[in-house]
């Protein structure tokens, strides 16, 4: 994805960047969406916007879209990304603090931890889910809170006569493996997870966090909010 940044930024156009699943066809990813600016956002992306506060940290930031945004709204942020391309990328589009940074090694005290894009995925597995928010409550400042959005894809596994079929096994139905390609370079596979808001509520509850719904997209996607327990 660095690489399909990069080049975008540098030539206005970009290849495909091309994602791979063994469960279904071959997807592509619009590198054009990743520079969108506020006015071409969807609903929950702009919502989770206004509703971020304080010290931001924004999570797998990519080309930045979020972050600057945020700015020129007047409030701080910080993003973080773990492609070299894409902090670079950022860097030169005016993000003023852009770190290459794993999540699961950020340190600091935020007052919001924007994960959008369904940034949750980096969790990568449902089973995962504590030890993200055992991550969460050590980069939380008091009062801080998560903003998140995912989708529910129960939908994909509707039969012809509308009735959803979720694949049998031990796994979560959400849990996804994926591939990307630009041009000749090839990812490893990753796990991504797309979670149900139930699903997320209990496991949350379960680790001491509340969860909200603050809305609702019309492709079985939610922004929510995730708060620390008192």
């Amino acid at each position: 994805m660095g690489l399909a940044i990069a080049d975008y930024h540098r030539n206005g156009v970009a290849g495909r960047l091309r994602v791979f699943s063994p469960d279904f066809d071959e997807d592509e990813i619009p590198v054009s969406t990743l520079f969108r600016e506020a006015d071409e956002m969807p609903r929950l992306e702009l919502k989770a916007l206004e509703l971020a506060n304080g010290h931001v940290l924004d999570v797998g930031a990519g080309a930045g879209c979020h972050s600057l945004a945020l700015q020129a709204m007047g409030k701080q942020v910080t993003a973080i990304d773990i492609s070299p391309l894409s902090v670079a990328t950022m860097r030169k589009r005016g993000v003023a603090d852009a770190m290459e940074l794993d999540f699961w090694r950020a340190e600091g005290r935020f007052n919001t931890i924007l994960m959008l894009m369904n940034g949750i995925g980096i969790v990568g597995r449902l089973g995962r889910l504590p030890e993200f928010f055992a991550h969460v409550s050590g980069l939380l400042a008091e009062g801080g809170q998560i903003l998140i959005d995912s989708t529910d894809i129960s939908y994909l596994f509707e039969n012809e006569d509308g009735v959803i079929e979720l694949p049998s096994g031990d796994g979560y139905y959400g849990e996804m493996n994926y591939q990307m390609q630009y041009k000749g370079t090839r990812s490893d596979w990753f796990g991504w997870l797309y979670v149900d808001f139930d699903t997320l509520a209990a496991v949350a509850a379960e680790c001491g966090f509340a969860a909200e719904c603050i809305a609702r997209g019309e492709h079985s996607d939610y922004l929510a909010r995730l708060t620390p327990l008192a």
